[in-house]
């Protein structure tokens, strides 16, 4: 038997009606009925939640939720018009040629001369160890000194791995998240290559190490730009529950771990507190107590907050708020990126004549009895509202400034490969394997937008170089 959301809400409905006509019930069992309806409330809202109207991640969502999602079309399967496909093209300078002559012994009686080639190409790939040898030589005078010819600096043991070598174990690990254990069967199956899980530790923190430099330079550049997204997400450090913090843009990217979520982790990160610009976030309260900059609210955020809203308490205020936001991100779209001063004005006043109406649709809540110290609980749908009101200028910043998103989407994208990590290991275990992880992340995701390749931005790292970008 399946039971809809909107069936059990007009039984509990039913259900308090008959129990305001019973004056007979005592009161301990009229507050254990309530109770009952209450926590009834609760599991069918939270059964109602999915990624479309709340913050739980598209992979939590049933089937037929996906299957909703995306609307139907008349467009066939598979790539569109115009869209830039990967095509296998044969190249000018292949590394081996193989010449086929033809079997003359099939060809009939006659003279023959050469007139070219039909040329075929095979893509392959080969994986090879290559062991280099410093010989440094050794001479000896009349009087039997001797005198050794000097290594190069980095060549300081008898036998040890090379930096091509760490820069590629450094990719597997940190950018393709595989676990160590498989980073060592696969360079000891396919390259003959013994190592450690603690050799690859040891790699991870020496390009963290190497990238102490890179790291001032990205703080100063997030520092002094003008738009800057901030994030955060909970991770596991050995077993506790701590927290990565990003802040990004369009350019760069900064990670870093910390026990707290609040504003000490942000003066730890030492970016935000100097921080002049405008901030995108999502209304996690301590990044209002940032008093140097303007902030941005991501409507992703409030988007699905609307469809829960008119959904499960039946708001219908909600419904239209979330159209009037798309109209607008949208009208602002078509024009380029910025509304002109009487568009602004004109979205501006239907944006508070619905606050408006909303206000006397989902009133502030007003004590029964004499009122108790602190701030009446209020509704999600109320709170939602009041965050409407009390900072209409911070959801409605992607109108007045071209440089402004609708949504904090690229501070979300930057930490999403973070809960890939959590899903493939589980947890750090160390606080020194979590700052190796931000650092080094930090500094591919911003190599990406940069257009440096993830293996080419490490082979420059363990080299002791940066990217050209870095100046």
């Amino acid at each position: 038997m399946t039971l809809s959301s909107t069936y059990i809400a007009k039984s509990i409905d039913k259900l308090q009606a008959q129990l305001e006509l019973e004056k007979d019930l005592s009161p301990a069992l009229h507050s254990m009925i309530e109770m009952m309806i209450l926590i009834i409330q609760l599991l069918v809202n939270r059964l109602g939640l999915n990624s479309q109207n709340s913050s739980k991640p598209p992979s939590t969502d049933t089937d037929q939720e996906k299957k909703n999602k995306r609307p139907k079309t008349t467009k066939k399967s598979g790539g569109q018009h115009g869209h830039k496909g990967v095509t296998l093209k044969q190249v000018s300078e292949p590394d081996e040629i193989e010449f086929i002559p033809v079997d003359k012994s099939g060809l009939p009686k006659g003279r023959y001369k050469e007139i070219g080639v039909e040329k075929r190409q095979v893509v392959d790939i080969e994986f090879s160890r290559v062991v280099t040898e410093y010989q440094a030589q050794i001479l000896e005078d009349n009087k039997g000194k001797r005198y050794v010819a000097a290594f190069p600096p980095n060549i300081s043991k008898a036998i040890q791995y090379g930096n091509r070598l760490k820069a590629h174990v450094v990719y597997l690990s940190q950018y393709q998240l595989l676990p160590y254990q498989r980073i060592a069967e696969c360079l000891s199956e396919q390259l003959g290559i013994s190592i450690s899980q603690g050799s690859i530790a040891n790699f991870n923190q020496q390009a963290a190490d190497l990238l102490i430099p890179y790291e001032c330079i990205a703080k100063q550049q997030l520092t002094n730009a003008s738009l800057l997204h901030a994030d955060e997400t909970g991770i596991n450090i050995n077993g506790k529950r701590q927290w990565l913090h990003c802040a990004s843009n369009d350019d760069w990217t900064f990670f870093s771990a910390h026990e707290k979520r609040g504003l000490e982790a942000m003066e730890s990160a030492q970016i935000l507190p100097e921080f002049k610009g405008v901030l995108c976030h999502d209304h996690w309260k301590p990044y209002y107590r940032l008093a140097h900059c303007q902030h941005a609210l991501c409507n992703a955020h409030h988007l699905r907050e609307f469809t829960r809203a008119y959904e499960q308490d039946k708001q219908q205020w909600a419904g239209r708020m979330k159209a009037l936001l798309q109209i607008i991100n949208r009208a602002q779209y078509q024009a380029g990126g910025q509304l002109n001063e009487h568009e602004q004005q004109r979205y501006e006043g239907y944006y508070k004549r619905l606050l408006k109406q909303a206000d006397k649709e989902c009133p502030a809540p007003v004590a029964k009895t004499e009122p108790k110290r602190g701030r009446l609980k209020r509704s999600k749908s109320r709170n939602l509202l009041e965050r409407l009101i009390n900072y209409e200028s911070d959801v409605l910043r992607f109108m007045y400034e071209e440089e402004v998103p609708f949504t904090n989407n690229q501070g979300e994208r930057d930490i999403r490969m973070t809960k890939v990590q959590q899903k493939i290991s589980g947890c750090f275990r160390s606080t020194e394997g979590a700052n190796a992880f931000c650092a080094i992340r930090g500094y591919l995701s911003t190599c990406k937008k940069q257009k440096v390749p993830a293996s080419e931005a490490l082979s420059l790292l363990f080299e002791g170089k940066l990217p050209s970008f870095c100046g």
